[in-house]
């Protein structure tokens, strides 16, 4: 049964393989085609909750293309992200944990394409030890990483600088420059006030750094963004550079990944194995 919001695409399309997906993609070829008949693709438009806090998971997903967001919001409706996962990883860590539920919630940021395997497949897979169970961990460890690092930086390092560092890490999880959010919605993501983002979209803005428009956001010097970051951002991506590893070129990536990206990230790593063909 389809959740509400989800809209089933065609199995295993060859354009949107499950490869695209960096830890399916690292999988072994004999787990990888254990798990093909149990993988369905799905689309999950803008806005659409994978999880609400306190829920039972029934799948986790591998997300292809866009980006999930995982939140936290207070009992007085107030919400700060803890990271984002896009085709670098999968939605759904407590299943494997042994926790079975989280206190945050998973909401698509950029309307996403994933594949989505039943709960009870992974945790079979996952009890099995071996390089699946490899795998997820030190993509535990990354996003583990990823959620922690906020805390230094909100309290030691300035809203434009935090916002540099939401923007570089939502660009290597998109296909090129462009971002569809408002001021609003990114305050409520870093956590600080309105009135903050909107004096460090200011800043980035007149050092032609990005264009923001009602909703829209366009990165016009990612080396520029990269210059203004604090370190936080390094240290989260050298992390899942470090930890994660590279996705085997395959025709199917290979033709989905050949459109222009404009906002290619500096350094080679996790985020650019899509182009990238190791053994």
């Amino acid at each position: 049964m389809t959740p509400a919001g989800l809209n089933k695409l065609s199995r295993l399309s060859g354009a949107l393989a499950p490869t695209q997906n960096l830890i399916l993609a690292a999988l072994p070829t004999a787990i990888h085609e254990r798990l093909k008949p149990r993988l369905e693709l799905v689309e999950m438009p803008l806005g659409h909750s994978l999880y609400e806090s306190g829920a039972t998971l029934p799948h986790l997903y591998f997300p292809i293309e866009g980006i999930v967001s995982l939140l936290y919001v207070t009992q007085g409706g107030n919400s700060a992200e803890l990271a984002v996962v896009g085709c670098e990883g999968m939605i759904g860590v407590s299943l494997f944990m042994g926790g079975e539920t989280t206190p945050n919630r998973a909401i698509v940021q950029s309307a996403c394409k994933a594949y989505r395997l039943p709960a009870q497949v992974l945790k079979e897979h996952f009890a099995e030890g071996g390089a699946m169970q490899l795998i997820l961990l030190k993509f535990t460890q990354a996003l583990i990483t990823q959620i922690s690092q906020p805390a230094v930086c909100n309290l030691h390092h300035p809203v434009d600088q935090q916002l540099c560092r939401w923007l570089l890490m939502s660009l290597d999880r998109l296909p090129n420059n462009q971002l569809q959010m408002t001021q609003e919605l990114i305050a409520n993501m870093l956590g600080v006030r309105r009135e903050g983002v909107t004096a460090a979209v200011q800043t980035l803005q007149k050092l032609g750094l990005i264009h923001c428009s009602r909703g829209h956001i366009a990165v016009l010097d990612r080396r520029g963004l990269e210059q203004r970051v604090c370190e936080c951002y390094a240290v989260v991506r050298r992390e899942y550079e470090r930890l994660l590893p590279h996705a085997a070129a395959t025709p199917e990536r290979d033709s989905a990944m050949a459109r222009p990206r404009t906002a290619q990230p500096l350094s080679t790593g996790v985020f650019d194995s899509e182009r990238t063909a190791v053994a």
